[in-house]
Order: C-alpha cells, then sequence, then structure tokens
C-alpha cells in the first residue's frame, strides 16, 4: 500500500506563488512517474503537469509558463511551483503517481487532495 501526502495549498492574492509538494511513502520499488491534476467546483478534473523520474515534463497549455514541475526522486517527491496565479486556477490540487511496488507489479495512486483559492 502506497499513501501520498500533499501540502502547500492556501489561499493567495491574483499576481502571487504557490509551491505545493507530495511525498509517496509505503511499499515503494520505484516510481515511473508523478504529477498534479485539479479540479474546479463544477468542473472535469484536468491535468497539470506529469514528470518521470528520467526528468522528462508534460504541462497543459494553460498552464505551460506559470507553473513549474520538479522532482527529487531520493524522496520519492514532486513540486508544483505556481507563478502569476490567477482566480481561474482556484481548484483542488491532486497528487498523483505511477509506482512500482516490485519489478513487475505497477499501480496508479492519488492523493486526497489540497485546496488553492486565489482571490483578493
Amino acid at each position: 500500500q502506497v499513501q501520498l501526502v500533499e501540502s502547500g495549498g492556501g489561499l493567495v492574492q491574483p499576481g502571487g506563488s504557490l509551491i505545493l509538494s507530495c511525498a509517496a511513502s509505503g511499499n515503494i520499488f520505484s516510481i515511473y512517474a508523478m504529477g498534479w491534476y485539479r479540479q474546479a467546483p463544477g468542473k472535469q478534473r484536468e491535468l497539470v503537469a506529469t514528470i518521470t523520474s528520467g526528468g522528462i515534463t508534460n504541462y497543459a497549455g494553460s498552464m505551460k509558463g506559470r507553473f513549474t514541475i520538479s522532482r527529487d526522486n531520493a524522496k520519492n517527491t514532486v513540486y508544483l511551483q505556481m507563478n502569476s496565479l490567477k482566480p481561474e486556477d482556484t481548484a483542488v490540487y491532486y497528487c498523483n503517481a505511477e509506482i512500482y511496488s516490485d519489478s513487475i507489479h505497477d499501480y496508479n495512486y492519488w492523493g486526497q487532495g489540497t485546496q488553492v483559492t486565489v482571490s483578493s
């Protein structure tokens, strides 16, 4: 069993910055990729960004240039640096990870979500 623990969410003014963290723990043999998704009220969950253990990144178009995803493989932790935040960035942000419990068995895990609110 694996647990993803998120932190760093909160209230920020438009134009401000925030950094989210997600640490994976439990029965981990290796991690192929980690990422962030978000879900605003009344909307579907959408991709924010992902990163592989090799450092290959993928961003959604609306976030590219403002958000930066990074990873510390030694700590099984992924980060999301968010800059120039807008009210439309308000959402619950979820951590996601593709994790191997051994050399052949992999599973997809989700964190509990952390609230990010951008408002004056």
